[in-house]
């Protein structure tokens, strides 16, 4: 108990202290936003700060921090450990570069920045790695919640009928103005996202059970090693690399830079929150991580846990949350994935979206080409996500790294998780069953990582100090 109580203080004393660091470094100023200067009535449109705070945490989390450290929570407290320190140094700080970089640049997309800073053939890798990423994210939060509701509905309406519903509400959630419908519905399940947690938590503390206290043994079941598996499994309540094709959507709302902290850092660290207390969940009500690991195997998945545990904690009241989260949640990453891949679209090809039939033009194919894709079998095509996200991770802050360098302020705040992340994605990929782990072992896998790793900085660090300076690649360049 003592460990999750210093976990979580150690994430407020983050927020408060490490992210005014990064907040000072950055030195955000009353320039207009793209809100204002830019307005549209669509995708550039000025909210309440409290609003884009809860919208911003619902586009990030969904059921990440939830699904992701339960599964976490098979190697025992030492996950807090990647949760707290990740969510600080990593997490927060690649969100609130990918927002506010992108508010700088006119609200621009993840992939459109990483050309500015590191280059066109950047730029051209990212575009078709982002809108690929973002359907396969938005066709996978369709098909799966499709068969929840299915269950708790007369024979008539089965999965087929949940799954055309579910696509005609992120047809509407892509194509329509921001504030019309994200904006009215993200907040309600935004403050239910976090009743849950809390209710969670509280009901584990009050109700008696025992969290373990930090032990760096290796506690899976499976003896899955930690290094790097627990760093890809545990993505969002952490780094998710996701995050930074979400926040652009915000910087396009924001009405002060001066929110930047709060909206951005702020809302990972509320998602490392909500990681922390279900990985203790995970682990406390289940006694083992054993028993942990069984539940998963009774209950069919994360999703039959998290019902389990709510409505043992919370009652009636905690199962309704249990299928709210596990419904709603994953919907609401779903609609922004495909929003997201729209305006990715539109930056790429310069489609002004103000025009209701240019957003057409786009939003039809886009879920058109989900529609298709839900009718395949996506049990391995997502396996390679988590290693996706990360790399995709990797590769904002390394752009982070760069514009910090470019704008004379230190660049180790990027750098040192870029340099982490690098050895986390590459070491996966190569150990992975899913990746070469068929042929390579972790004794080739563990220090090819470390040499990517040191790799990537040492070209990074050549790069910024040739010729005295940043030469990775000009604004002027990239356009």
């Amino acid at each position: 108990m003592i460990t999750f109580f210093c976990a979580l203080i150690l994430l407020i004393v983050g927020y408060l202290v490490y992210g005014r660091i990064v907040e000072k470094m950055f030195k955000p100023d009353d320039r207009e936003t793209p809100a204002i200067a830019m307005a549209d009535g669509v995708d550039y449109v000025e909210m309440k700060p409290a609003k884009i705070f809860l919208i911003q945490l619902l586009n990030i989390a969904g059921l990440g921090p939830i699904y992701g450290a339960i599964l976490g929570a098979l190697w025992g407290p030492t996950v807090f450990l990647w949760i707290v320190f990740g969510t600080i140094f990593a997490g927060a700080v690649h969100d609130y570069l990918s927002g506010m970089i992108s508010e700088r640049h006119g609200g621009a997309s993840i992939s459109e920045i990483v050309g500015i800073y590191l280059g066109p053939v950047m730029k051209q890798v990212m575009r078709v790695f982002s809108v690929v990423l973002l359907v396969l994210v938005g066709t996978v939060f369709a098909t799966g919640p499709a068969g929840l509701p299915a269950m708790l509905t007369p024979s008539w309406m089965n999965g087929a009928v949940w799954l055309g519903i579910i696509l005609t509400y992120y047809f509407l959630a892509t194509l329509v103005p921001i504030d019309k419908l994200i904006g009215k519905v993200y907040p309600f399940f935004g403050i239910c996202l976090i009743i849950m947690a809390v209710g969670v938590g509280a009901g584990i503390i009050i109700q008696g059970y025992t969290i373990p206290e930090l032990t760096f043994e290796n506690m899976h079941p499976d003896g899955s090693p930690i290094w790097p598996l627990m760093f890809i499994t545990v993505a969002c309540g952490a780094i998710s690399g996701f995050h930074a094709t979400q926040s652009p959507m915000m910087a396009r709302c924001l009405p002060s830079e001066k929110y930047g902290r709060k909206i951005f850092y702020g809302a990972m660290v509320s998602e490392g929150v909500i990681a922390l207390v279900w990985a203790a969940a995970g682990v406390a009500f289940y006694e083992t991580t054993g028993g942990l690991q069984a539940a998963l195997t009774q209950f069919g998945g994360q999703g039959g846990v998290v019902y389990d545990i709510c409505q043992n904690l919370l009652g009636p009241v905690g199962a309704v949350l249990a299928m709210i989260g596990v419904i709603a949640c994953p919907i609401s990453s779903g609609d922004t994935a495909f929003r997201s891949a729209r305006l990715t679209l539109a930056d790429w090809f310069k489609v002004d979206q103000k025009n209701i039939k240019k957003r057409l033009g786009l939003t039809v194919p886009l879920l058109a080409i989900g529609a298709l894709l839900s009718q395949i079998d996506f049990n391995i095509v997502w396996r390679y996500f988590s290693w996706s996200n990360q790399t995709l991770a990797m590769i904002a802050l390394w752009a982070g790294a760069v514009y910090l360098h470019k704008n004379h302020c230190p660049h180790w705040f990027a750098s040192v998780p870029a340099t982490f992340m690098s050895a986390v994605s590459m070491t996966y990929i190569l150990m992975a069953p899913e990746g070469f782990g068929a042929w390579i072992g972790t004794n080739i896998a563990y220090p090819v990582g470390i040499i990517f790793a040191a790799a990537c900085f040492g070209l990074f660090i050549w790069k910024i100090r040739k010729n005295g300076q940043d030469t990775i690649a000009s604004p002027a360049a990239a356009k």
